[in-house]
């Protein structure tokens, strides 16, 4: 009788990571790189010479890589979206009357 050995998942609850990159980065960098695609496939339709395209096409992807690397290691899986919720929030609460205090008195 044979024994099968089951190896344990022990990335349960972790987030995704693929060559440093965490969770939503991966996407970005991915939509990224259609993007350039693209651009590289009008730039040449248009007829613009091939290697002022591949050289253009390599420096902002060069740029935006190095972008979207650094902002997954500054902010990690959630920090970005905890950046944006920080602005959202004001920097104080003005109550023009006392009627709120007497109110919770009661």
């Amino acid at each position: 009788m044979d024994s099968s050995v089951y190896t344990i998942n022990k990335g349960i609850n972790k987030s995704i990571e693929f060559k440093g990159l965490k969770a939503q980065y991966i996407w970005f960098l991915g939509a990224v790189l259609v993007a350039l695609l693209m651009v590289f496939a009008l730039l040449y339709i248009l007829g613009i010479n091939a290697y002022f395209c591949i050289a253009l096409i390599l420096l902002s992807g060069a740029v935006l890589m190095s972008k979207i690397y650094k902002m997954s290691r500054q902010y990690g899986q959630y920090g970005m979206m905890k950046k944006i919720a920080k602005k959202a929030l004001p920097t104080a609460i003005r109550v023009s009357s006392r009627q709120v205090f007497f109110l919770a008195a009661i």
